[in-house]
């Protein structure tokens, strides 16, 4: 039986899940993945595995039918993001599929944490023109009594809220279909976006792509926030219309971003995103420590060797 991987973090630490495939009797497919292979790299490859561990690819209905057409017994998407995974189309061809869910809430939101951090007090800026022979000294931003609008409040939401409350701030959360406590109600203020948004002096964006979610973050938006926001990304890309955050950057209105994912990744060359300094920008990364990928990946090897009938443990 043969196991494709496509997913970065986890091929980046094969090494050590490869005597649990071997045990198994389980070729390993590793080709060089940058950040996701192409949906007809996928057609040509996914047809002759087993089983499919999937990253941020292209896993479209296109895919899976070549699949389904081979030998394609299972998917497992890794980590928690699924607006790339056709699951309808798995469910039509038959294909057994799910995700590795509350994985990672701790690793993205302390990348976002990090963010504020940087953004509040222009870190990053000051190491950029250090390293260029300048010595500045921007005042900074104290994070005490400052505001936060957190849009989305799942595993990662919930944990970034709790991080940055430590910092005495104030945080407005966003996401109609949170689940929330008593004590939750006592530390956050819930609120209906964009409702109160120009109170905000970040705006931290944890939330799913979904079709309501998608631009959220768009010219209209940004216009009714306060001058000077800072805002950051660290759940998908197409959460910020990114014409309109480059427009706003230019005007000052939004003061700087910190930016995980993107519309188009790896982040074009070309990208007007590039030419502003005060802004920190990631590799779609946010996942990615050593314990939260062995996590996350032990979790999709047992999946995967449960929906393949292996009775190996990972």
């Amino acid at each position: 039986m043969k196991v494709l991987i496509t997913c970065p973090p986890m091929l980046g630490q094969l090494a050590e899940f490869l005597p649990i495939f071997e045990e198994a009797g389980i070729d390993v497919i590793a080709p060089n993945v940058i950040q996701v292979l192409s949906e007809e790299e996928l057609i040509d490859l996914v047809p002759t595995v087993d089983g499919w561990i999937i990253g941020d690819d292209p896993a479209t209905e296109r895919v899976f039918k070549a699949g389904k057409a081979g030998k394609l017994k299972a998917a497992v998407k890794w980590g928690i993001g699924v607006d790339n995974v056709d699951f309808k189309a798995c469910k039509a061809l038959g294909i057994p599929i799910i995700n590795t869910p509350m994985m990672f809430g701790a690793e993205v939101a302390t990348i976002a944490v990090s963010y504020v951090l940087g953004l509040a007090r222009q870190t990053y800026y000051i190491d950029r023109e250090v390293r260029a022979g300048n010595w500045v000294k921007p005042a900074g931003m104290s994070l005490a009594g400052h505001t936060v609008a957190l849009v989305g409040f799942g595993d990662i939401g919930k944990a970034t809220a709790r991080f940055l409350k430590a910092f005495d701030m104030h945080i407005n959360v966003y996401d109609p279909f949170a689940k929330h406590t008593e004590a939750d109600e006592k530390a956050y203020q819930f609120l209906n976006f964009p409702e109160e948004l120009e109170t905000a002096d970040f705006v931290v964006t944890t939330c799913a792509l979904t079709p309501g979610t998608k631009h959220m973050i768009n010219a209209e938006t940004i216009q009714r926030m306060k001058d000077g926001v800072r805002i950051v990304n660290v759940s998908r890309g197409p959460i910020i219309d990114e014409a309109a955050l480059v427009a706003a950057l230019k005007s000052g209105k939004v003061h700087s971003a910190g930016l995980d994912v993107f519309e188009e990744e790896p982040l074009p060359i070309d990208s007007e995103l590039r030419t502003f300094d005060r802004c920190i920008f990631g590799t779609h990364n946010g996942s990615n420590t050593i314990q939260g990928v062995r996590r996350a990946s032990h979790q999709a090897i047992r999946t995967m060797f449960e929906f393949l009938e292996i009775g190996v443990t990972a």
